[in-house]
């Protein structure tokens, strides 16, 4: 296969990003420019004031990543750009910048899916460790803050397909944290310190119970068979076909849920008389400009760390049980944990141990490609380039892209 150094781009939520990315396996260049002190104000991301920062760094962060490669602008061979999912006016900015360089340098231009890059992050950081041996199909967990969903990946030559069989109904893994570290008043983004909290409370503290989903989503199309049709074809059908059949059958049996525990976090906040002891911290933290573990420990009482402990176990155990759940019902011996909630130490721990149990092989980005980067979007669109699947220049971003 020929080598091809592709740049990439990524603007769908409040980074901007630009990498130079060799063949899918090998980071040249990778530059992130980040906006956490912009939205740290207001809680969580102003879309309006992403899309101004977007416009503000995404020119000079390109040319940063192109001369940490030793690259230019005309010697690259491919651009790549995030289409979405996203925020639709930080997507516009990263693809018209995209399409406004293919054109000047008459160079092919690639549309990624942001959670296809998501998964490609894994791979690339494998490859570029030589580990070329995955056992397929893989399952892939994409966990961020504005993403849960549970994928069947399969190659098919230089192809990807993606089965998506769980998804989030309302609130996603990272959005329940920032939410919940916020009404702690812990600040945003609040995925990173609830990590960094948890280790000094009690686990076992405050029991919570997650949502039990019985109903198939009401959004997602009715499998189509059922009943007695569904048993007679059940019985006809090969072990593989029954097998997939079987589990479509339970649609709705890896769907999350987390709207239901912060309203939980929320009821014991208000029935144990937390909020004066909230307000006062909020307005400590927000004097530091850059707070560190020991101001949010200094201002942090033993009932908010036990909380805080509490409700990090519980998200970490339903991720983990449904996501091995789906890894048993379809059978896979390759899982991949992706996205920014990915980075969380107690998820990484809790997915390794869990995972050598069932005898599955499980795989992590490193935190920096965990979270948003342009890397994982150069690695995703290497084999759009082998097959010569290149974007028209009419194409528009796509807030709410789907992966399939």
């Amino acid at each position: 296969m020929p080598d091809a150094d592709i740049l990439g781009i990524e603007s769908s939520c409040d980074e901007t990003a630009a990498a130079v990315v060799r063949s899918g396996e090998e980071i040249i260049s990778n530059v992130v420019a980040s906006q956490i002190a912009t939205h740290r104000p207001y809680g969580g991301v102003v879309p309006e004031l992403a899309s101004r920062e977007h416009l503000r760094a995404i020119v000079p962060v390109v040319r940063q990543a192109l001369a940490d490669a030793g690259q230019t602008y005309e010697s690259v061979d491919a651009i790549a750009v995030t289409q979405g999912p996203g925020l639709a006016g930080a997507l516009l900015v990263g693809i018209s910048y995209a399409k406004a360089l293919a054109f000047a340098l008459e160079k092919p231009l690639i549309a990624v899916n942001h959670l296809e890059g998501h998964i490609h992050a894994v791979l690339l950081e494998e490859r570029q460790k030589g580990n070329r041996d995955l056992d397929f199909p893989v399952l892939a967990l994409v966990v961020s803050g504005g993403h849960t969903h549970l994928y069947l990946a399969e190659q098919q030559g230089e192809s990807w397909t993606y089965e998506n069989i769980g998804h989030t109904r309302d609130d996603a893994a990272g959005e329940a944290f920032d939410k919940v570290a916020k009404l702690l008043g812990l600040g945003y983004p609040g995925g990173p310190v609830i990590d960094k909290l948890a280790s000094h409370g009690n686990r076992e503290a405050v029991k919570f119970s997650l949502t039990q989903i019985k109903h198939a989503d009401r959004k997602t199309p009715a499998a189509p068979v059922r009943g007695v049709q569904a048993s007679v074809e059940l019985a006809a059908a090969g072990s593989e076909t029954r097998r997939h059949t079987e589990t479509r059958l339970h649609t709705g049996r890896f769907d999350f849920s987390y709207s239901g525990i912060k309203t939980a976090v929320l009821r014991y906040v208000e029935t144990h008389g937390m909020q004066p002891a909230i307000e006062a911290r909020r307005r400590a933290l927000a004097a530091i400009p850059k707070p560190k573990l020991d101001d949010y420990l200094a201002h942090c009482d033993r009932e908010t760390l036990d909380l805080v402990a509490s409700f990090q176990r519980t998200m970490v155990e339903d991720l983990v049980a449904k996501t091995l759940t789906a890894a048993r019902a379809y059978e896979v011996a390759t899982l991949f944990v992706s996205g920014g909630v990915a980075a969380n130490h107690e998820l990484r721990e809790r997915f390794g141990k869990e995972a050598a149990l069932e005898g599955v092989a499980v795989f992590f980005p490193s935190r920096p490609l965990a979270t948003d980067n342009a890397a994982m979007i150069a690695a995703a669109a290497y084999p759009k380039f082998l097959a010569g699947r290149f974007a028209a220049m009419d194409f528009s971003a796509e807030a709410g892209m789907v992966l399939k």
